[in-house]
């Protein structure tokens, strides 16, 4: 009998790897945000304090996501990503001792939070980079959505619970050995990958030493080269920048006012809703990786993102608890099944000596924009009522997806650019044209 579909990455031992290591990875970082907050706590710190060490990380990210971009297109992948497990496990183990010893102190845990937002920002476009070489075209999505099912599962509740038990029943350093546990069995696992991923990819298939004499401008201006002339890809992440702006503050930072204001609630409401976001997104990953990539692959995704942020128009003018979830569910099942098909699309329309640039600039423009919208929520609520900024913000991000579906010509696009199974490789190495490349140059474009 054959596998479900969503289980058929996991026919190749390269992925099982991988994504083993991955969890475990993505586990403990879902500790460490908690087991971080209550060491700052621990030392005496207060929200200012708290607030430093979580900004030390996300400045990591930001300020080296483009590089790390880059370094996935010119560096071996497996071993960037071995080099970032280790670089973490050191670091959180660095910070286990000196907690352990009584040594730590708060700037050890704002260095060490930098280091680490530096390391995701060379992980995650490596990993993206690296699928593709592991697994055959039609297997993309299945791990995809895999991945976008682990990730609320164990880095939003399994690993905070675990790490909120250990704070509880021993003490926050104690939940940071946890975390370094976590780190070094990722590494470990991550050096049971096959030697054949050492080499960097190219296009002709030349080595990584010879691309490697080009600078990082010019590596960078490639990147961003290829996003402006490719359509799909350009107005896609314009929508993302416009739906980050109007979305991301009113979430994270006016509903837990409308959690306490109109529906009477807590904390424990607050974080009850944000977890059925979460299992949302968790449920329509699986349910995307469990089906062949749609035909309509373009417009699929962008309805899905622009019809999924309707229902926070209401949010505002809602008095019922329930309706709120339904809303912020339906929010988090269609996010997820437009970034499950996102990922999937990166990976193989992208050509692969491109892929870790064109991933990053997409983390990129979504990280920059964050604190942005976070800052601009409250004064907003300060100016004009909570439910009028729902209201736009639910009512732009369709508008913008209707209009990046017409500009970038989407709908003739996916059809000049098959992706189902008629276009599907059979196994790892197959071929398929990547867009924006030379015609006498696409036969040797490696296919995801």
């Amino acid at each position: 009998m054959p596998a479900p579909k969503a289980l058929r990455p996991f026919a190749h031992r390269e992925y099982r790897v991988l994504i083993a290591a991955l969890a475990v990875s993505i586990f403990g970082s879902g500790m460490w945000a908690v087991a971080m907050v209550y060491q700052v706590i621990q030392l005496g710190g207060g929200p200012l304090q708290l607030s430093l060490v979580a900004t030390a990380g996300s400045a990591g990210l930001v300020a080296f996501v483009l590089a790390g971009g880059i370094a996935a297109d010119r560096a071996p992948q497996r071993l960037l990503i071995i080099a970032v497990e280790g670089t973490n496990l050191a670091v959180i183990a660095a910070i286990s001792g000196l907690a352990l010893a009584g040594w730590l102190q708060l700037w050890h845990l704002a260095v060490g939070a930098f280091v680490l937002g530096v390391g995701a920002a060379f992980f995650f476009p490596a990993y993206s980079a690296i699928l593709p070489r592991i697994l055959p075209a039609e297997d993309l999505l299945a791990a995809n959505g895999m991945e976008g099912t682990m990730r609320p599962i164990l880095q939003q509740a399994a690993g905070p619970a675990v790490a909120g038990i250990l704070v509880a029943a021993l003490s926050p350093s104690h939940a940071v050995t946890g975390v370094a546990a976590c780190h070094l069995l990722a590494f470990i696992i991550l050096n049971f990958l096959g030697q054949h991923t050492l080499d960097a990819p190219g296009p002709d298939g030349e080595p990584a030493v010879a691309r490697a004499k080009t600078s990082f401008f010019h590596d960078l201006r490639e990147g961003v080269s290829y996003t402006v002339r490719t359509p799909w890809l350009l107005w896609t992440l314009v929508w993302a920048c416009i739906s980050v702006l109007f979305l991301i503050g009113p979430i994270e930072v006016l509903m837990p006012f409308v959690v306490r204001d109109q529906l009477g609630g807590d904390s424990r409401m607050f974080g009850f809703l944000l977890a059925v976001m979460g299992v949302g997104g968790a449920v329509a990953s699986l349910a995307t990786a469990s089906f062949p990539l749609p035909r309509r692959y373009l417009t699929v995704m962008m309805v899905s993102w622009g019809a999924g942020s309707l229902p926070l128009a209401a949010v505002g003018i809602m008095h019922s608890f329930w309706l709120v979830a339904v809303a912020l569910f339906i929010f988090g099942a269609t996010g997820a099944v437009g970034m499950v098909i996102w990922g999937t699309l990166l990976q193989r329309r992208v050509p692969p000596q491109l892929l870790g640039r064109v991933s990053s600039l997409d983390f990129f423009v979504s990280l920059a924009l964050m604190p942005v919208s976070m800052a601009l929520a409250g004064p907003a609520a300060e100016v004009v009522p909570t439910w009028v900024i729902f209201l736009v913000a639910g009512g732009v991000c369709p508008v913008m997806a209707v209009v990046a579906m017409a500009v970038a010509r989407m709908p003739a696009d996916e059809l000049a650019h098959p992706l189902g199974r008629g276009s599907e490789g059979g196994g790892i190495g197959a071929k398929e044209p990547a867009d924006n490349v030379p015609a006498d140059s696409q036969k040797s474009v490696d296919s995801p």
